[in-house]
């Protein structure tokens, strides 16, 4: 079995931030010319050290660049190979998201979907299968799909994905396909951080979100509520058929529902104009599987900022205590406050790949200044091998997977 060398390699330089002592990831063998994951450094608007809980020292993104022997040039396939071989050595590159919450891969010859596909597959992660769906995703190559189609001036502000659902990724992979150039940055902060930040500055909007969870209640209707947005039979009717009546239809949605394994948890309406309100009673204190700390599992910041930043959109979810009653708005500000210090904007180049932990760190994406197509982002969800179990008190509190059917 191949091996991958460990050379070591110092960074220190002030203003742009790199951790010390980082280990570049090289495969031993036969194979030329063997592929290099080389750590370098970010400007510091697009990479920091990770404050506590995180080990000091800890940066995000590590940022790495992928390169060959004698400046040869790299062949997607030898790197496929790279990823698979070092992913076999203990799962190194999973362990590596667990510690930074992203990697940035860098110099790869990922030139399209088909492409992109490949790569994230070399993880070795079971594709996750997305329960109802609030944006439109259409599939370009095996499980990947746009990142988000939203217009331009929408903002998307740091979240974790399918934060309102109870069935969500462990792991997305984007590809900065076409980049602008004014704008359409991807944030990156951790999960971590802003519940350490907040157990100290907040303790008793912690101790209530531990205490109630939330209440996500989500509206689908037949048809997209705004542009980018999905439909109810896209985020439900993957079993509808043509020439299904009312009845059938909804008897089918129930059933993808139900899915969730939620039981009393998970309960939902329909309107007169057939449209349907899902409600969810979640945790947005979860735990690391690795190290069992407690992490924001959430979109609260995300909820408060599009409501100041995108006016003229259409809600279609509302977050609320578990209970049912309002979250006091100062506390969402607080959160939103705490993730513009921790946070850095990741300035995209064409074929970058970004690989968040979604447990650890949070993304969104930034407006931007041209024409819609300037951007060009495409996404790819897994699951891990866990899924962060509850932080709080009785079933609620717990992550769960999809039921298979």
């Amino acid at each position: 079995m191949r091996g991958f060398l460990l050379s070591r390699k110092h960074y220190d330089n002030g203003v742009a931030v790199a951790q010390q002592s980082l280990n570049s990831l090289k495969l031993n063998g036969d194979s030329s010319p063997a592929i290099v994951f080389e750590p370098f450094d970010l400007p510091s608007t697009n990479q920091r050290f990770l404050g506590a809980p995180h080990p000091k020292g800890t940066i995000s993104p590590l940022a790495l660049r992928a390169s060959a022997h004698d400046n040869a040039s790299i062949n997607l396939d030898t790197a496929i190979e790279t990823i698979k071989s070092l992913q076999a050595q203990d799962g190194i590159l999973t362990k590596k998201l667990a510690l930074h919450g992203t990697l940035l891969f860098r110099g790869l010859p990922i030139h399209n979907a088909e492409d992109f596909s490949k790569f994230a597959h070399a993880f070795g992660y079971k594709p996750h299968e997305i329960i109802g769906i609030v944006v439109n995703r259409p599939q370009l190559a095996p499980n990947v799909a746009p990142a988000n189609e939203a217009p331009k001036d929408v903002l998307i502000y740091n979240h974790n994905e399918s934060q309102q659902v109870p069935h969500a990724p462990e792991y997305i992979f984007f590809y900065g396909h076409k980049a602008p150039s004014v704008g359409g940055e991807s944030p990156i902060s951790s999960s971590l951080e802003l519940f350490h930040r907040a157990q100290l500055e907040i303790p008793e909007f912690v101790n209530e979100l531990v205490e109630k969870g939330v209440q996500s209640s989500v509206i689908y209707k037949v048809d997209k509520q705004y542009e980018g947005g999905s439909t109810l039979k896209q985020a439900f009717g993957k079993e509808i058929k043509e020439g299904d009546d009312e009845v059938t239809k909804r008897a089918k949605i129930e059933a993808q529902i139900q899915r969730y394994g939620r039981g009393k948890y998970t309960t939902w309406e329909w309107t007169a104009d057939n449209s349907l309100i899902l409600t969810h009673r979640l945790p947005a204190i979860r735990t690391q599987p690795q190290t069992g700390l407690p992490t924001f599992f959430t979109g609260l910041a995300a909820y408060y900022k599009a409501r100041q930043h995108n006016k003229e959109r259409k809600e279609v979810s509302h977050q609320l205590f578990g209970d049912g009653s309002p979250i006091p708005e100062k506390y969402l500000e607080h959160l939103a406050r705490i993730t513009d210090e921790i946070r850095v904007l990741h300035k995209w180049q064409r074929g970058d790949v970004l690989v968040y932990d979604n447990i650890v760190a949070q993304h969104g994406r930034q407006p931007w200044e041209g024409e819609q197509g300037d951007r060009v982002v495409f996404a790819s969800l897994f699951d891990g091998e866990s899924v962060p179990g509850g932080y709080g008190f009785g079933d609620w509190a717990k992550l769960v997977q999809a039921l298979d059917g």
